[in-house]
């Protein structure tokens, strides 16, 4: 039975030329793709001037977020018939999600076990770190964009750095490390503060990296020209430390690396707009509604929930994805004059 037989939606057009055989999650371009990014819920209990209004966003419908057994049904499926290695729980804020424990942790019983990661802002984090550790995470990367409570308080629209504070050493203690930070530099708020949030990362022993801003934002408002470049992130940075490019290769990891004054310690620097990875890339996402995206500025978008929903076997939804995946442009286009900005904000798509 055909999938527009079974109820299922038709696959796009550009779609038919994908290989169907049972395979990797591969690329016209020749890309692989290994490490799955799944959001977990569009809400966030933080007002980042740089993701979302002030008065926040109309969330997705209940009844459209995947469960969290089709959530786990997708990871499996993902991991075991399409070469997943590394999946990252995302949002909106996926310490919001009731059941993230269990979906933790039947993601790292599958076979082969995947490496499990979340990208959090970590509130919250205090009272779940423990349960999440015994449930197998590995580890978490933590949004956060200056060690001072005031200009944390006028960036996330909450006072709630304390609660930050308080998650990330909570992690660490409960054996989630390394610790990584994600941090955004933004003109006339913080942009002055490379440095400082450096030495507070490095007195911790946590991971720090710059991130671009990119255009995700709900407002659109992101203006290349506003943005704080990797070019000038470093000249920061280099103002107070001695930075000595990271032997290892980069492969597909999206920041560069500097040792820290001879090391051991690394800060990394993430330009998406000015110095784009696409080539190497080697991720797909997956939103809270079920539709895979094989790139974060993606305009296109495939419907697994309708498949999932409709009856569909495993081995149809495995090549659905796959055809999703090989039809994925060779980079995000930011450069190009005909750019636009996806429809769904960051905190729609997953980080």
């Amino acid at each position: 039975m055909s999938p527009s037989q079974a109820g299922l939606p038709a696959p796009h057009p550009e779609e038919r030329s994908a290989p169907t055989a049972a395979g990797a999650l591969v690329d016209t371009h020749g890309r692989v793709a290994t490490d799955l990014r799944v959001s977990l819920t569009d809400r966030c209990n933080l007002r980042c001037s740089y993701c979302m209004p002030a008065e926040g966003l109309d969330w997705l419908p209940g009844e459209e977020v995947l469960t969290d057994d089709e959530v786990v049904r997708l990871i499996r499926i993902g991991v075991e018939d399409l070469g997943i290695r590394e999946v990252r729980f995302t949002g909106g804020e996926p310490l919001l999600r009731r059941g993230l424990p269990g979906i933790v942790a039947a993601t790292k019983a599958l076979r082969p076990s995947p490496e499990v990661s979340l990208t959090t802002n970590a509130l919250g984090l205090e009272r779940t770190a423990d349960a999440l550790a015994a449930a197998g995470l590995d580890r978490v990367n933590v949004s956060l964009d200056t060690a001072r409570p005031d200009t944390f308080a006028t960036i996330t629209r909450r006072g709630r750095f304390e609660d930050v504070v308080a998650g990330m050493a909570a992690a660490q203690e409960a054996g989630l490390r390394p610790v990584k930070v994600n941090a955004v530099l933004l003109r006339g708020v913080n942009d002055d503060q490379a440095a400082e949030l450096l030495a507070w990362c490095l007195e911790r022993d946590y991971a720090l990296r710059f991130i671009e801003q990119m255009p995700l934002d709900a407002q659109h408002d992101w203006h290349r020209g506003e943005m704080v470049t990797a070019e000038e992130i470093l000249a920061q940075l280099e103002s107070a430390y001695t930075l000595t490019p990271a032997v290892e290769p980069r492969g597909s990891a999206p920041a560069e690396l500097f040792v820290v004054d001879g090391g051991p310690a690394t800060v990394g620097v993430i330009g998406s707009v000015t110095r784009p990875f696409c080539g190497d890339c080697d991720r797909v996402r997956l939103t809270a509604d079920g539709q895979v995206r094989n790139c974060l500025f993606a305009r296109e978008e495939s419907d697994l929930r309708a498949s999932l929903r409709g009856g569909a076997s495993d081995a149809e939804i495995a090549e659905r994805w796959r055809a999703a995946m090989w039809v994925k442009r060779p980079g995000h286009g930011i450069d190009d004059p005909t750019f636009l900005q996806p429809a769904r904000p960051m905190s729609a798509i997953g980080g």
